[in-house]
């Protein structure tokens, strides 16, 4: 029996995201986000479901942490809902939805947990969405603001923040592929988009270190693994421009200060321009603190002439999936832990989003979900082996604390270890969740 054990030190967690838990769209002066008006466009999310109820998180917020509490996490990642603080985006401050994160992270502390705070977790309010959004510069402006009220909000109560959660899926899933809020169809949209969010974190990171607000600042981008099906260098190649898609394109300017040429040459041929301004680079080139990291999967793929946006076929090899039909793919998982670290050096990593989807229904009051227990080990085998090959892992954060709304997929999807009746909004622990429970206790599990 292999006994799989981890450092004294790693910070075990679970995250959530506002728009996915909260629920209570339309109660204490919270304005309108872009995906309460995606919801609300036919077609766009299955079954039409929306955010207005979600898990109710709102008004649980004692219910939840007591959940956490039992589970033994030493951190919880939660995002702020922006237009909850500024209903229009900037200006009136809503002290209603300050109240709200006050209690959730006093909450917290009171139970012995830490917050971790993202910043922006998607839910851009609809109404800077109606002059631009991220494709207007004045945004960015309007982030530092509201990112400046709460770190002061917040200051000596949260000492880990995140400027910026999966900035691929805000760029290129939602205005390229359309499939997420704003659902825009535009590569240069895309690029403008990434290009801004880029320089709002290293504007924010500036205002970080000028308040001089005690604690640590990073981001977390979303990284997948394409290996490639053959060492044809055509293979080698567009799995390389399939990696960077979101790897070196969010890594690059912030940690060498420049974009990855070979694609900004690709997205040339395609007419499309990075929208850089003088300076631009130097802001988004700030020294963080940590980086967080989301993987879920990734896979084997080759090349095929104008295959997406890369000439990149993914190739069915076999490979297990979870119920939303990603690959799991745990090798991935260590090959883009150890690439990172090779790339950019020692940076302390957070795993800010690990987990699977498996739609498993209680059965006589139990969730029996032992695919999402196999999930999370061959995962933290990954991890283990990522942190005996050199990489400066800090922590491991679960995706999801809670069964929630899965964006584009609505209910459909459960992603939690705690499990979510959407009608009573009853929470039942999952066998995993106990596994879990179980893991952080030990420091070590079992195969």
């Amino acid at each position: 029996m292999a006994i799989i054990k981890f450092p004294a030190d790693i910070n075990w967690g679970a995250a959530t995201a506002s728009y996915q838990i909260e629920g209570a769209t339309r109660e204490d002066g919270r304005g309108k986000s872009i995906w309460d008006t995606f919801c609300e466009t036919p077609g766009k999310v299955k079954d039409g479901d929306n955010g207005e109820v979600a898990c109710d998180s709102y008004h649980r917020v004692d219910e939840d942490v007591s959940i956490m509490k039992d589970l033994g996490i030493d951190v919880y990642r939660f995002s702020v809902a922006w237009p909850r603080v500024f209903p229009e985006g900037r200006g009136e401050v809503n002290e209603k939805g300050l109240a709200y994160y006050h209690r959730l992270v006093d909450a917290l502390l009171e139970n012995g947990i830490e917050p971790m705070v993202t910043l922006y977790h998607w839910d851009l309010p609809q109404a800077l969405q109606d002059q631009g959004g991220w494709d207007n510069r004045a945004t960015i402006d309007a982030f530092v603001d509201y990112a400046e009220l709460m770190f002061k909000e917040l200051s000596g109560k949260v000492n880990k923040w995140i400027t910026f959660n999966e900035p691929w899926c805000v760029s290129f899933l939602s205005n390229y592929e359309g499939r997420h809020a704003p659902g825009n169809q535009d590569l240069q949209l895309a690029v403008n988009v990434a290009h801004h969010l880029h320089v709002a974190h290293g504007r924010t990171v500036q205002k970080f270190r000028e308040l001089g607000i005690d604690g640590e600042i990073g981001y977390a981008p979303n990284v997948t693994w394409f290996e490639p099906y053959s060492d044809r260098e055509d293979d080698v190649l567009a799995c390389r421009r399939g990696n960077a898609e979101m790897v070196e394109w969010f890594f690059d300017p912030v940690f060498k200060g420049s974009y990855p040429g070979f694609l900004v040459d690709w997205f040339a041929e395609k007419g499309v321009q990075v929208p850089i301004i003088n300076g631009d680079m130097e802001v988004i080139r700030q020294p963080i603190d940590f980086v967080g990291i989301n993987y879920y999967t990734g896979g084997v793929a080759r090349y095929k002439e104008n295959s997406g946006l890369f000439d990149l076929e993914p190739v069915d090899m076999g490979y297990e999936k979870t119920d939303i039909g990603w690959n799991i793919y745990p090798e991935g998982f260590y090959k883009v832990l150890t690439y990172l670290t090779e790339e950019y050096g020692q940076v302390p990593i957070y795993i800010t989003e690990n987990g699977s989807c498996y739609n498993d229904e209680p059965v006589g009051g139990r969730v029996r979900d032992e695919r999402r227990i196999a999930y999370l080990k061959q995962h933290l085998i990954s991890l283990s082996r990522s942190i005996e090959s050199g990489v400066n892992i800090k922590g491991y954060i679960s995706w999801s604390l809670l069964d929630n709304f899965e964006w584009a997929e609505g209910y459909s999807m459960r992603f939690g270890i705690v499990y979510v009746n959407y009608q009573t909004l009853e929470r039942i622990k999952k066998d995993s969740f106990y596994w879990y429970k179980q893991t952080i206790r030990n420091r070590w599990f079992d195969m």
